[in-house]
């Protein structure tokens, strides 16, 4: 790319460049989800998985089942994938 002005000074188009510092593990935002997200987030997938569009009106009863246990999680799952 050609200099746009050349009267000594660093041409127009140039940028003061810098490298990013290194970023530091300590000032990270924990990535962990709450369970009960991570639950929601799942029946979703398994819902789009199964070709089910959830309906807007859906989204309290999946809020809700997410609450439930684990292990009433795990079996709604595996009924939602089961072929």
């Amino acid at each position: 790319m050609a200099p746009t002005t050349l009267s000594g000074r660093r041409p127009s188009w140039a940028h003061d460049d810098f490298l990013l510092a290194p970023p530091q593990p300590a000032r990270r935002l924990d990535p962990a989800l709450d369970p009960r997200d991570v639950r929601r987030l799942e029946i979703h997938a398994a819902l789009t998985a199964a070709g089910i569009a959830p309906m807007p009106g859906d989204l309290e009863a999946i809020d809700r089942l997410s609450a439930l246990p684990a292990t009433v999680h795990t079996a709604l799952h595996r009924w939602l994938t089961a072929s």
